[in-house]
């Protein structure tokens, strides 16, 4: 249970950073118990983690502000371990090093700079900016599925049945006020309107809420009926398309990948022998020439 003074301190800090809340940062404490915070860092542009919605904890002591938080990240960043306490000079790791004149919003945005550079201590890991990238990408499916932990979309009613693997689930666990059940479930619970907007982002990006990739659209064609005598032959033929297209470059489909076949093969009898064109032209040159002297 907070002292008086960590209970002050921190409703009026909540106050703060809800009216000056710092780029890229928003945070609240939890209903149930002020001392666990939750916040959101959304990934800055021109980093591997741009766009990337990162939620995490911190958990302050019960003095608090002469003792800090610990820190934990539960979205997978490729940056830090998730659930994990993090060994900052912020962070209960270092309480000596803790001024009692950093606020929560000083704490969050110490953890951005720290995620945005290349340092490593306890709780960070390493991952190539291409790994990060994919992560930020799939970073609110993560949130708002738990990693796809059993989560219910409360727009469509449907259930994402399977497990992240490393997530814990069903360990009973609890890591930073964070239970390791359903993250999804504590994920809605703690950002309602955050959540919401995810789940219209992922129908509208088409994500596989089971899987966390984007799903490709339905075919506009569709196949012939069985049994309708055009799938033998002339199914074949079809099928032999599809595949020849998908086996085109990303990006390319239709006629756009017939065509990159088409340029690949090259012109006509002529440019396939330009080369012996060449020589022949020159040997009537110079035979041309000799009469001429």
């Amino acid at each position: 249970m907070a002292t008086r003074a960590a209970n002050k301190r921190l409703v009026r800090e909540y106050k703060a950073i809800t009216e000056n809340p710092p780029p890229y940062i928003q945070a609240h404490p939890s209903e149930s118990n002020i001392l666990e915070w939750h916040y959101i860092i959304t990934g800055p542009e021109k980093t591997p983690y741009e766009n990337g919605q990162y939620w995490g904890t911190l958990v302050f002591p019960a003095d608090y502000p002469f003792k800090p938080p610990a820190i934990r990240m539960m979205t997978p960043s490729g940056r830090f371990q998730t659930s994990t306490r993090l060994c900052l000079s912020i962070s209960d790791f270092h309480p000596k090093s803790f001024n009692p004149a950093w606020q929560v919003s000083t704490i969050l945005m110490g953890l951005l700079s720290f995620m945005t550079g290349d340092e490593m201590t306890t709780g960070s890991i390493s991952a190539t900016d291409q790994e990060r990238r994919i992560l930020a990408a799939r970073s609110r499916w993560w949130n708002s599925t738990g990693g796809g932990s059993g989560v219910l979309d409360p727009v469509s009613g449907i259930v994402v049945p399977n497990r992240a693997p490393g997530v814990g689930i069903g360990t009973g666990g609890s890591r930073g006020g964070v239970g390791n059940g359903d993250l999804g479930r504590k994920f809605r619970g703690e950002w309602k309107d955050v959540d919401a907007e995810n789940w219209r982002w992922l129908k509208a990006k088409n994500f596989n809420l089971a899987s966390g990739l984007i799903s490709a659209p339905p075919s506009a064609s569709a196949r012939p009926p069985a049994g309708s005598g055009v799938a033998g032959a002339a199914g074949t033929d079809t099928e032999g398309a599809r595949r020849r297209q998908r086996s085109g470059s990303i990006g390319n489909t239709g006629t756009a990948g017939a065509a990159g076949v088409v340029v690949r093969r090259g012109g006509g009898w002529f440019e396939r022998h330009r080369v012996l064109v060449g020589i022949v032209f020159l040997f009537v040159w110079a035979l041309l020439a000799r009469s001429l002297e």
